[in-house]
């Protein structure tokens, strides 16, 4: 039986958009840099701030964020759902860091992170 070791998000700018989810999410940190990483990374005139795959570690999944040129889509056919027992303050909250609420519904917001990615906010 397989598990889920990695949720692998396709973005314009990894290192960005992997910053807008370390905040969103609890217990999520951008895997740190050490010194061979920031050389190897130099080496293709790139820093950590346009590293091509930029990984959040947290307590479950890991979440990958790769540099790939994505088509725009009026919806995409994979979101995540995060829940939070104040679905109004952390709407705000997601909004001040760059997401934006496409529609409200009852028991949860649809939103869009900043690189227009669907995620829903659901109440505990």
């Amino acid at each position: 039986m397989a598990r889920l070791a990695q949720l692998v998000v396709d973005s314009r700018r990894p290192a960005q958009l992997a910053r807008f989810w370390a905040a969103a999410l609890d217990g999520y940190e951008i895997r740190p840099y050490d010194d061979d990483e920031i050389a190897r990374l130099a080496s293709m005139g790139r820093t950590p701030d346009t590293d091509p795959s930029v990984i959040l570690d947290g307590p479950s999944v890991e979440i990958c964020f790769q540099e790939v040129e994505v088509p725009l889509l009026r919806k995409r056919p994979l979101h995540l759902d995060i829940a939070t027992p104040d679905r109004a303050g952390e709407r705000a909250r997601l909004t001040a860091l760059g997401a934006s609420v496409v529609q409200e519904f009852e028991h949860h917001s649809w939103m869009r992170d900043p690189e227009g990615n669907d995620f829903c906010i659901t109440e505990d």
